[in-house]
């Protein structure tokens, strides 16, 4: 008899993490890396400006990509080397999931309309194949495209926080979804949401920013 593990998934917002982090490039693959990811934050200001709630539930599509494609190589790799993962996919699958939770809790605020729609298709696609040859050729650049853009994310996070505080968007209620992942209280609002999406992020960016310190000190080695 197979066992389905339905069990919610709940994660506690992380409230102390350091949110003005940046890492400064300094290889020519960071540089490669913070141009590509400040070249994807052009395009989405351009097409979203301050329409937050959509560019969330746009970029969120393409953020939940690299956690999965990194724990499939990680998975693979520590199978054919035969050795010990070191974590690193749990925390990858974890990130995709997390990454997912946020889409989630976003379309719930902002319904994508039509055009969105087909965007997240042709982007998800794009950016799919993208991120897995790269993190076939050249892990190191992938995780460090990943650090970069979760700054940005948190970045944008807070313009949208900053937007919600001075009411040129509606703090609406929290999504219950966004009420039950995140343990919020049943009052909570959109503000909360984001704060919690925020702390996120910016895990997700230490992580992958790490990752890369890891990859170096093994290539140091």
């Amino acid at each position: 008899m197979h066992h389905v593990d339905n069990r919610p998934l709940v994660r506690t917002v992380n409230l102390d993490i350091e949110l003005e982090s940046h890492v400064a490039p300094q290889t020519l693959s960071d540089k490669v890396a913070f141009a590509f990811v400040k070249l994807l934050r052009f395009f989405a200001d351009n097409l979203f400006a301050k329409r937050y709630g959509h560019r969330a539930v746009v970029l969120e599509t393409v953020a939940a990509v690299p956690g999965m494609v990194g724990g499939l190589w990680q998975h693979l790799s520590a199978l054919r080397r035969m050795r010990d993962d070191e974590g690193w996919i749990r925390t990858l699958l974890d990130e995709a999931e997390n990454e997912r939770m946020h889409l989630m809790t976003f379309i719930k605020i902002a319904e994508p309309n039509w055009f969105e729609r087909l965007l997240i298709i042709a982007v998800q696609l794009v950016f799919y194949n993208f991120y897995f040859f790269l993190y076939l050729v050249a892990p190191r650049t992938a995780h460090r495209v990943v650090g970069y853009f979760e700054e940005e994310a948190v970045i944008s996070y807070t313009a949208y926080l900053a937007e919600v505080d001075a009411g040129r968007h509606e703090n609406v209620p929290a999504p219950q979804i966004a009420i039950d992942y995140w343990q919020l209280p049943e009052d909570a609002r959109l503000r909360d949401v984001i704060i919690a999406v925020r702390a996120d992020e910016a895990e997700h960016r230490d992580a992958n920013h790490g990752f890369v310190d890891t990859l170096d000190q093994r290539k140091a080695a």
